[in-house]
């Protein structure tokens, strides 16, 4: 059996921008990604602060050290910009895996975005 477990999370940056004419995901700052361990593609779950709202996409790589964090597409409906959100990863595990494991957690400057 696999469970699902916490693998990393972009704990507090704020929404740079919201783009409603774009395909969809979330771009998020090269570096932070790294820093969390996500990889372009993989899906994320966002929750927003601010008004609770809760999705899931998949993360776009942002240009290094830019800060962005950009919900596009339907998501854009979800957030304004200054929005403070968290940004998480999960990984499927058999519970002997999960029992020693620890995500990844990264506390960006809130104001910048960056580490």
């Amino acid at each position: 059996m696999l469970i699902e477990i916490l693998k990393s999370k972009i704990h507090r940056v704020h929404v740079t921008e919201a783009n409603l004419n774009y395909i969809g995901s979330i771009t998020i700052d090269g570096r932070l990604l790294d820093a969390a361990g996500i990889v372009e593609g993989q899906r994320v779950y966002i929750v927003n602060n601010n008004n609770g709202a809760r999705l899931d996409t998949y993360a776009i790589r942002g240009e290094e050290g830019s800060g962005v964090i950009c919900l596009n597409g339907a998501a854009a409906r979800l957030a304004q910009p200054g929005d403070i959100v968290i940004i998480m990863s999960y990984a499927l595990m058999t519970p002997e895996e999960a029992e020693g494991f620890r995500p990844t957690v990264i506390f960006p400057d809130t104001a910048t975005n960056t580490l």
